[in-house]
């Protein structure tokens, strides 16, 4: 199973580089098999309001989260994923927020994660770290 982390959904819906746009758009299109992490769609929506001024609504960024919702499967927060969280901080160089996200990956069994952030990391016990935003 693969997730997307909250910047490849606000790229998705960022209109003022249209190349860059292009790439989150392709790639949520081939994403058959995807995890919604609970984090990732909480950020989004409270991120997305900076696009508000280029034409994305509140109410559109509500309705994309909840398409997503019906297409991919949903992961909630659990007290096991701040045990693994504690536990990623201790090991590696994470933000907080970063480790929980990473942490709920491997509570729900992602096998990749897409982010332009994590790069730093390639592989997390076992979680490949895409930046989708670089050449292969």
């Amino acid at each position: 199973m693969n997730a997307v982390d909250t910047n490849v959904l606000i790229y998705a819906h960022d209109p003022r580089d249209l190349a860059k746009q292009q790439t989150p758009l392709s790639l949520l299109q081939s994403l058959d098999d995807a995890a919604l992490l609970w984090q990732v769609a909480c950020e989004f929506l409270s991120a997305s309001q900076k696009l508000e001024p280029l034409g994305y609504s509140r109410a559109q960024a509500w309705q994309d989260i909840a398409d997503l919702r019906r297409v991919w499967t949903t992961v909630l927060p659990g007290w096991d994923i701040l045990n693994r969280a504690e536990k990623m901080l201790a090991k590696y160089s994470l933000s907080y927020w970063d480790a929980t996200l990473l942490a709920a990956c491997h509570e729900a069994g992602v096998a990749r994660i897409y982010s332009e952030d994590l790069s730093t990391y390639p592989r997390i016990n076992g979680l490949e770290c895409v930046n989708p935003f670089l050449g292969p």
